[in-house]
């Protein structure tokens, strides 16, 4: 199970008063049915449930729906070993949801009301028992399978038509349980022609725009036979950016972890910063810097993705025009491999979270 339309009855809704300069909080809640009861009906009755919830009665014409005007984040709240519940570095989320709305000259979402949100809605959805519960079983594979709650804040604009700029923007968060994002026999990459941004654009910006040309990109990949597509800089052709949805690491033959730098155009990923922070405090040398292609595939020994959904992921391959380059014998990587079982381990409770990155529910 990776991402589903399966979202907990309970959503946040806020508005922002222009008259006031306050944020509205309502809660909406599309029904009482807890997850066992949904559990027992059947596939026709489970999508009657399901098309009832998260329906709002916002404005469907509008600066988001018209002109893909809007912005979101993901992030994963996680049962824990102990039994108890808790959310990975979400003051790094409220902060990034601040910035990306405030890119979009739209009234910024307070970063300490985002917090607060966040952890009421978990706890309302859990009342209802939405929330799913630890599994040792999960330890086997290193929480490669193991279920989160992934939560949705996003923003969405005033009704209106026209090209424009929010005023008034409303904040949801709505949830549903997912687990593996990645899918299928491989983990092969390939580099696109495609351009994902532009300097000056909206490339660090976690806006709804940047995704269409990630989707087109990636399903052209995945019918050519590939998991996952790596886009390089628009205006050389030459640098390596992102992934279709996550940051990318090379580690090379020298023992470097080469990650792109934040040069405007690339999404500063929470996972993307944890993932550093953690092969540091390893004695890893890891450069934040431009890495081109050439020397990517001339001087890598291992590579692989990360993000919210994708966690750490290998890429066995990269294939560049027309030639695949092939990454550790296309086996995962020794040090992926530790950073995945530090940052797993760190988010379920199995490892001790030095860093205090996990809040409590």
């Amino acid at each position: 199970m990776a991402f589903n339309l399966a979202m907990y009855p309970i959503s946040y809704v806020a508005q922002y008063n222009p008259a006031s300069g306050k944020w509205e909080e309502r809660w909406f809640q599309a029904d009482s049915i807890t997850f066992d009861q949904l559990s027992k009906m059947s596939a026709a009755e489970q999508n009657d449930v399901y098309a009832k919830r998260n329906v709002f009665g916002l404005p469907l014409v509008n600066y988001t729906t018209q002109y893909a005007l809007g912005c979101f984040e993901g992030m994963k709240a996680y049962p824990r070993k102990d039994g108890s519940l808790s959310i990975f570095r979400p003051d790094q989320n409220a902060k990034r949801f601040h910035n990306s709305m405030a890119g979009l000259y739209a009234p910024a979402f307070p970063e300490e009301l985002y917090i607060k949100a966040s952890i009421e809605f978990l706890k309302k959805n859990r009342e209802l028992g939405y929330i799913p519960e630890y599994k040792a079983e999960w330890e086997k594979d290193t929480f490669a399978g193991a279920d989160a709650v992934y939560m949705r804040p996003f923003m969405y604009s005033e009704g209106a038509i026209g090209v424009g700029i929010s005023k008034a923007p409303y904040v949801i968060i709505c949830a549903t349980t997912v687990s593996s994002y990645f899918k299928g026999s491989n983990t092969k990459a390939v580099i696109t022609d495609r351009i994902r941004a532009t300097e000056n654009g909206t490339g660090w910006i976690k806006c709804a725009s940047n995704y269409v040309p990630s989707a087109l990109a990636k399903k052209e990949a995945e019918e050519a036979g590939y998991m996952e597509v790596v886009f390089l800089d628009a205006k050389k052709r030459k640098y390596v950016e992102e992934g279709s949805s996550c940051n990318i690491f090379f580690r090379l033959k020298s023992g470097e972890l080469v990650t792109p730098d934040l040069c405007g155009t690339i999404l500063p990923g929470i996972t993307r910063s944890s993932v550093i922070a953690l092969a540091k405090a390893e004695g890893v040398k890891v450069s934040e810097r431009r890495i081109s292609i050439q020397e990517a595939v001339k001087k890598c020994v291992e590579c692989f993705v990360t993000g919210t959904a994708a966690g750490i992921t290998p890429i066995e391959s990269i294939t560049w025009k027309g030639k695949e380059y092939v990454f550790n014998d296309r086996a995962p990587g020794e040090l992926g491999k530790r950073l995945q079982s530090k940052l797993k381990g760190t988010q379920y409770g199995t490892v001790t979270d030095v860093n205090g990155w996990n809040v409590s529910v």
